[in-house]
């Protein structure tokens, strides 16, 4: 395979570096000749784009890397198209992780009333983006990394791209449970299921067994350190669910917190200030310790596993998120799920997925509906609709909260809504 061509919308992301490692190092399992990073922030394209080349070169890898503002250009003749990008900025998400608050609801950016913010600001963006691509460039695959990545990659599959959602959670735990069983990662399959940022590891399979119950026994404190929830939850449910189930099983808890201290955005926003500085520095050819603080881990590994398999045909194994088509059979077909699936040139097809329990398929079916609501308002428009969403929502679902959160939204996002 060679000749590939990709193009990294939000190119000019502080993350983007960890990307490119991902490609240089992973040059035999995706062959890159070509790298476009695009996006309207030629000031930080600038830096990003040349500590990418010093990347490539210093690692050897024969790939060309350019940078453009041009949309149009970057994705002719790609064959995928990556999307990362955050509407409105740091500046943004700092206030989905504030005005909630004030009502006594989570403040985060890809769930809760900050999560819908944030849908309704990216969902226009990413399918005005998707229209470009397809009419530019019908043949190229578009994965999503941008949050919230389950209505955001419903919202592409349902206008008919060719599309599918990357997460880094599952591989999160993948490395991290290797670590921990002293095994290779590849010898770590998951059974991972759920929505974006609303799933569970239901069993851990080394060489066929389920050693997950021996991970929770031996390593109990370690898991539930990293989930920052309490050991005994996780004993309780006997599965390890994602970081971002403490929102819902510890919901008060988190509110108290987030009050005390300074936003996950303030945080990012000064990290980004000193990796942009340091990106400056033409003596810099690797990705920088700090940006391990960043967040994202192993994404690149991830994006560069998924895409390699979509151009390759090769229908291995992956967690996507991609149309549930019936693998979970209480949601409807066209919600999108994030489980285990065959990934070959076609896109991704769910694995079949063994009963879940109520008390996990319960609040997966009610943020389906959410989900559901929240994409007819980032479509459609509309007080209304963004009312619905969120009294929907299984953080929210009061009335009296979701008038107040309906209009906090509207204010502090009508530049990015053009029917507001």
């Amino acid at each position: 395979m060679t000749g590939i061509k990709l193009a990294v919308v939000g190119g000019g992301s502080t993350y983007t570096p960890e990307l490119i490692d991902g490609f240089a190092r992973l040059r035999d399992v995706l062959p890159v000749d070509e790298l476009v990073l695009v996006d309207p922030a030629a000031d930080r394209l600038e830096l990003v784009g040349g500590l990418a080349r010093r990347i490539f070169a210093k690692q050897g890898h024969p790939g060309r890397i350019t940078w453009t503002g041009d949309l149009d250009a970057a994705v002719d003749g790609a064959d995928a198209v990556l999307l990362q990008l955050r509407v409105g900025g740091q500046a943004a998400r700092n206030e989905d992780e504030t005005w909630p608050l004030e009502c006594g609801c989570v403040g985060q950016e890809t769930t809760g009333a900050g999560g819908l913010a944030k849908a309704l600001r990216t969902v226009p963006v990413v399918l005005d983006i998707a229209e470009r691509v397809r009419r530019r460039n019908p043949d190229a695959w578009i994965v999503d990394f941008t949050n919230p990545v389950g209505i955001v990659t419903r919202a592409l599959l349902t206008a008919g791209h060719k599309a599918v959602g990357l997460c880094n959670v599952a591989i999160g735990f993948q490395r991290k449970f290797a670590r921990l069983l002293d095994v290779a990662p590849r010898d770590v399959q998951l059974e991972h299921v759920g929505l974006n940022h609303l799933t569970w590891e239901r069993a851990v399979r080394v060489g066929g067994e389920d050693v997950l119950p021996k991970l929770i026994a031996e390593h109990g404190d370690a898991i539930a350190a990293d989930l920052h929830m309490p050991r005994a939850l996780v004993e309780r449910l006997g599965v390890v669910p994602s970081y971002y189930l403490r929102y819902y099983y510890q919901h008060d808890e988190v509110v108290r917190e987030l009050r005390t201290k300074p936003s996950r955005a303030a945080e990012v926003a000064a990290m980004e200030r000193e990796l942009l500085r340091m990106y400056g520095d033409p003596a810099l050819d690797e990705k920088p310790e700090l940006l391990g603080k960043r967040g994202g881990a192993f994404y690149s590994e991830a994006a560069v596993a998924l895409t390699s398999s979509l151009l390759r045909g090769t229908g291995d194994t992956q967690v996507v998120n991609a149309l549930n088509n019936g693998t979970l059979p209480f949601l409807p077909d066209d919600a999108v799920i994030e489980v285990p699936a065959t990934v070959d040139a076609r896109g991704a097809v769910p694995l079949p997925v063994r009963p879940l329990e109520p008390l996990y398929a319960g609040l997966i079916a009610n943020v389906t509906a959410y989900e559901h609501l929240a994409l007819e308002a980032a479509l459609k428009g509309g007080r209304n609709r963004v009312f619905e969403a969120l009294l929907a929502h299984p953080l929210i679902g009061q009335f009296d909260y979701a008038e107040r959160l309906t209009d906090e939204l509207l204010a502090h996002n009508r530049e990015h809504l053009t029917w507001a």
